[in-house]
């Protein structure tokens, strides 16, 4: 039996005639790989994880703002240590799903256990690869704190964005040491300097701590590493205490059940532990462990320090959720602090375009929250369109994703419904109150919005604003603002030409169409990120729209202080005899009266699918 031995020790099979061998290849480029026989025990050895103390052990994860470089400099990282071959067709190794690809984000959390020899020392470097988008904000957080470092990457052209701003944050109240990349310096246009001041203004961070990379050439890339290993700080952990892991993603697999992802904060966990759940209190036998090299590759032990995936047979995603604290059974530990379930902050109606595919769309729906446990599903009806479901999502690109993620990985075809934010009432009467069993409900159906005669005050969910744009588009994007509600918080020029506005705005005048107005309104340039910021009183009302007197679900809507509209007939008499006026009421009266004994208007099902539908004909 022949292998080759190196950082990820590749291996593969080749059947000739009766004999098994395995197939030599070349070693990867920069690779202590040698060619020797190999057993399995060398294999073993390779992932034997005791072999890496506390202190050669560093956890981090890369953050930037969208296509600034995050995936290819992880691929060159993954190259750099072996970890996979160097091809020409690396690109995105991390991103799994087909949707990750097409967009050029990431919408699961992955993780890469990295091996990397330093001045006589092999280290244990965890690449935790997080969601950069504010819509995985919550699942972003739970990553970082199981990490003790952050490479942030800025492009060399674009300079400082939103998403950069609100990432950077995120590390920084999160304690961990930030180590600076300006990636994209073979790029013509390319002003390293002028990022590096930007970076020096916003963020505070010297000037000389940044480093220039090309990560598509590969250009410096490896005094990354290095930075790495000298910057970010070992994690504070003790192996000797009994087990607490944190769970920041998981994954569903039809066969082995859920798929956890952990960092090991304390202790140590074997396959054959027994271990409970802090959120659940359920208990599981542990079947197997591992790390992910990038695939996945199972180990004797996880010791603390450091991250890898654990399967115990759990069913379903929501045993498994993110920020959950999990310790050996009958040594209960403090959970990790944090954990909060996910909170929905967009609901829209999923109804089947023909009700015959009802069936199929329910199971490729489950199949798919299955991996997905932030996706909220409640079943609902309409008239018009049948049966279908309220599904509530972490923002508007969130429901984007699972919606294509139906149409790629299942085939499905769905109407859905323009996107709605869940809004508070605080109840007036005792009565309600006993009725709801709660003083304050939450509304994520507009069709139930309660009328102002039950209310004492209602709410709506509010988020900060950050936009990043050039000072010529200024004047515009404020006034598009003002236009949205939008109540300014601060203005800061981050350098010459550019300038940094922060806006509280109410979610629900930015969740449909904000973004592409501000897109349009700056030529393309401005970026736009924002976080939650809890409720705030509104004047709010339901709008209904009626057909012939009846009201229609499906249409209803709840809006901010809409003014009643309705036919003006006298709007073509400029002046002239009073009775021409009286003529012109008496026959708009007679003809209300005539439709109403044989008026009957019915909407046909393509109708409402035109109206419904949130995204245009492909």
């Amino acid at each position: 039996m022949w292998t080759v031995v190196g950082r990820g020790c590749w291996r593969g099979r080749l059947q000739v005639s009766r004999v098994t061998r395995w197939l030599l290849g070349p070693p990867a480029a920069g690779s202590w790989a040698t060619h020797r026989r190999c057993s399995s025990a060398d294999f073993e050895e390779k992932f034997d994880m005791s072999r890496f103390p506390v202190e050669n052990i560093r956890n981090f994860s890369i953050i930037a703002h969208v296509d600034h470089g995050k995936s290819t400099l992880a691929d060159r990282l993954l190259e750099l240590t072996g970890t996979i071959d160097k091809k020409k067709n690396n690109k995105q190794v991390l991103d799994t799903l087909q949707v990750e690809r097409e967009r050029g984000i990431t919408v699961k959390a992955q993780t890469a256990s990295l091996f990397y020899d330093f001045e006589g020392k092999q280290y244990l470097l965890n690449l935790i690869d997080t969601p950069g988008h504010v819509d995985f904000n919550y699942e972003v957080s739970r990553s970082l704190s199981a990490c003790q470092g952050v490479i942030l990457v800025v492009d060399a052209n674009e300079g400082i964005q939103a998403q950069t701003v609100a990432n950077f944050f995120l590390a920084f109240e999160a304690q961990l040491a930030i180590i600076p990349v300006i990636n994209k310096i073979d790029l013509k246009n390319a002003d390293p300097e002028r990022v590096e001041k930007q970076i020096e203004k916003v963020f505070d961070i010297p000037r000389n701590e940044c480093i220039k990379i090309s990560a598509k050439l590969g250009t410096n890339v490896e005094s990354i590493l290095q930075a790495v290993i000298e910057r970010i700080p070992p994690p504070k952990v003790q192996r000797n205490n009994p087990l607490k892991a944190l769970v920041f993603d998981s994954t569903f697999d039809r066969y082995r059940g859920v798929i956890a992802s952990i960092a090991l904060f304390d202790g140590v966990v074997c396959k054959g532990d027994k271990i409970a759940s802090a959120h659940t209190q359920k208990t599981y036998e542990v079947n197997e462990v591992g790390v992910l090299n990038p695939s996945e590759r199972s180990t004797q032990k996880l010791y603390a320090g450091q991250v890898g995936y654990l399967i115990a047979g759990m069913r379903t995603v929501s045993e498994a959720q993110v920020g959950d604290t999990l310790y050996l059974h009958r040594r209960p530990v403090e959970p990790l602090p944090g954990f909060k379930a996910a909170k929905p902050m967009v609901f829209a109606g999923m109804y089947p375009v023909d009700q015959s595919e009802y069936n199929n769309l329910k199971s490729a729906v489950e199949k798919l929250t299955l991996n997905d446990s932030s996706v909220t599903v409640h079943r609902d009806s309409s008239l018009a369109l049948g049966a279908g479901w309220r599904l509530g999502f972490l923002g508007l690109l969130h429901m984007e994703v699972f919606n294509q993620r139906l149409e790629q990985e299942y085939n499905a075809s769905v109407i859905l419904t323009t996107p709605t934010v869940p809004y508070k009432a605080v109840l007036s009467s005792a009565k309600l109150i006993k009725e709801y069993r709660e003083k304050e409900i939450t509304i994520i159906n507009p069709a139930q919005f309660p009328d102002k005669s039950k209310v004492t005050e209602y709410l709506e969910p509010v988020v900060l604003g950050t936009i990043i744009t050039p000072d010529e588009y200024t004047r515009e994007i404020m006034m598009l603002c003002q236009a949205r509600r939008a109540v300014q918080k601060n203005v800061m020029f981050i350098d010459q030409n550019r300038v940094m506005l922060k806006y509280l705005f109410p979610l629900n005048e930015i969740v449909v169409d904000f973004y592409d107005s501000l897109k349009s309104l700056s030529s393309g340039y401005a970026s736009f990120d924002y976080e939650d910021a809890g409720y705030q009183t509104a004047e709010l009302v339901k709008m209904d729209i009626l057909l012939n007197g009846n009201l229609v679900e499906e249409l209803v809507t709840v809006v901010h202080n809409v003014k009643p509209y309705r036919k003006n007939v006298l709007a073509k008499c400029y002046g002239g005899d009073i009775t021409r006026k009286m003529k012109l009421l008496r026959r708009q009266a007679e003809g209300k009266k005539k439709l109403r004994k044989i008026g009957n208007i019915e909407v046909p099902k393509d109708a409402f699918i035109k109206v419904l539908k949130t995204q245009p004909d492909k």
